[in-house]
């Protein structure tokens, strides 16, 4: 046998081995025979490849399906809390780190904070940290955890797992994914965290009827994940979905990333809290005086989400032009991919029934058709875990996903 046909060979191997955990994944429990049947794969060749998921340990057999005539046929599921993996979502102040099992079900969590603009020795540091004591305290073996995913905000090269630029703490080239295995001996996958979140949506969440969507993260930046046909959308070089930096005044506030009139800059947590505390400085009436007790510095984000949800007009109104303001980068992307659905996540998207009265107001406004203006807007279904569950699906893909590149 020739070097390229033994090539081949394992390559369709790899092929079929994945088209054949993936139905087990979507239709188990599942029999040999109905695999066959709808993969088009001969018996033997899923009874081969079935033998050998089962002694992995990636499968395994369980209840007895319904006779057609002869002997029942005995059903296959994913053995999914058998392995494991760990997805960490890193943002501006703090690290969420998760661990999931095969279905993508939290099993163990945990909140790393993140010194004031670390050095990339400093935050590599601290997610090994991180990594070693979920590791070390999990009641899962070490060796179940089968990869490590990172979803990080900024610019990412997923090829390489490398932060290129991560804003937030003014740092370039940061080699995530080099460091992580040296140290772990496991697969580690580094993203974007917006499409890390899109991922986790479109797996486990509010996406997974729909291959053409977005998800957009709103925290203390904005970015956007872009799904077209099931797969995530880069872009030439690795920026599609940095709506957080599409201007929508060109009269605004400067951003951090030196451009003036940034969605971000309106609609991003620091934002929120700034133009609360700009008002709040002219002395209009608010229960955001009380909870500060007069100190506007201790104004967040999380603060005028409280004082709304106690009442406070000045709060409800200023999350209702939030979500004015979302709405017009929405009607944007909209207006640009057409998707069947646009999912709001991160930490402002708590705030979700304040926003989406804003939110759908201007939709209804600016869409250029009846049809743009009904596009589906929803918020998170993983919530505060999207990002970082979306970075485990980093890792479950190269079990479930063929090398071909989509989900058999």
């Amino acid at each position: 046998m020739t070097k390229y046909t033994r090539g081949s060979f394992q390559l369709m191997k790899s092929i079929n081995r994945s088209m054949i955990l993936n139905m087990i994944r979507e239709k188990g429990p599942i029999s040999r025979a109905e695999i066959a049947k709808q993969t088009s794969l001969t018996p033997p060749t899923v009874s081969n490849i079935v033998k050998e998921l089962i002694h992995t340990e990636f499968v395994i057999e369980t209840t007895q399906g319904a006779s057609k005539g002869g002997r029942k046929p005995t059903l296959l599921e994913i053995n999914a809390d058998n392995f494991y993996i760990l997805g960490i979502d890193v943002g501006r102040y703090k690290m969420n780190i998760v661990v999931t099992n095969l279905y993508g079900a939290l099993k163990d969590e945990t909140v790393i904070p993140i010194p004031d603009y670390p050095s990339k020795e400093e935050l590599i540091h601290s997610m090994k940290e991180g990594i070693h004591s979920m590791l070390n305290s999990s009641s899962h073996k070490r060796d179940k955890f089968v990869g490590i995913g990172v979803g990080m905000h900024g610019i990412v090269d997923p090829v390489n797992g490398i932060s290129l630029f991560a804003p937030s703490f003014h740092l370039h080239d940061i080699p995530i994914k080099e460091e992580l295995e040296n140290d772990f001996q496991m697969i580690v996958k580094v993203e974007n965290d917006a499409r890390t979140m899109t991922l986790g949506e479109y797996w486990f969440g509010n996406g997974n009827d729909s291959d053409h969507l977005v998800g957009v993260n709103v925290g203390n930046g904005i970015g956007a994940g872009v799904m077209i046909n099931g797969q995530l959308f880069h872009g030439e070089h690795n920026i599609a979905g940095e709506i957080g930096h599409v201007t929508i005044d060109l009269s605004g506030p400067k951003c951090t990333c030196g451009n003036y009139g940034c969605l971000q800059t309106f609609a991003a947590g620091p934002s929120i809290a700034e133009r609360a505390k700009k008002e709040l400085k002219t002395g209009k009436p608010s229960l955001i005086h009380e909870l500060v007790d007069g100190d506007f510095e201790k104004v967040k984000g999380e603060i005028v989400y409280q004082a709304a949800c106690e009442g406070d007009a000045f709060s409800i109104e200023l999350l209702n032009q939030t979500g004015r303001y979302l709405g017009i980068g929405l009607t944007n992307l909209i207006h640009t991919l057409n998707p069947k659905r646009i999912i709001v996540g991160g930490g402002v998207a708590n705030a979700d029934h304040f926003l989406m009265k804003g939110i759908k107001e201007t939709i209804q406004t600016r869409g250029l058709t009846a049809k743009a203006k009904d596009t589906s807007i929803i918020f998170s279904k993983l919530g505060n875990y999207a990002s970082a569950i979306g970075a485990c699906v980093l890792v479950l893909e190269d079990f479930f996903v063929s090398e071909n590149g989509g989900s058999s």
